[in-house]
């Protein structure tokens, strides 16, 4: 049998996960990356959507597939409303949302580890 998109492993994660909590809050992200052809960096503000958070890491949905091992920098909610704390993350990994599209481009989930 040929796997789809829609179909994700499932397998044995030595993280521990059970400190993790439901986080739904928009939140905004920079995403830096270099030019082809230039030496200049751009940075692409947006928004994205946490799922789910730790403190080693968040659950988030983007409107993009950002690449493997990308740092973004996020502004992590905290208990106040209006304060948000800029953090460093990195994508470890991504996976195509199976419903839906956003403007004919599709939804992400992607996960990301803090970075210390």
């Amino acid at each position: 049998m040929v796997p789809t998109e829609w179909e994700w492993p499932i397998g044995d994660s030595n993280g521990n996960h059970t400190e993790r909590v439901a986080l739904l809050r928009l939140i905004p992200y920079e995403m830096t990356s270099s030019e082809q052809g230039n030496h200049s960096v751009v940075a692409k503000d947006g928004k994205a959507l946490s799922l789910n958070i730790s403190s080693g890491g968040m659950l988030i949905l983007m409107d993009q597939a950002p690449a493997i091992e990308q740092v973004l920098k996020v502004s992590v909610p905290t208990p106040i409303a209006i304060a948000e704390t800029p953090t460093l993350a990195e994508v470890r990994w991504t996976r195509k949302q199976p419903l839906g599209k956003s403007n004919g481009k599709g939804i992400y989930f992607v996960g990301l580890k803090f970075m210390f």
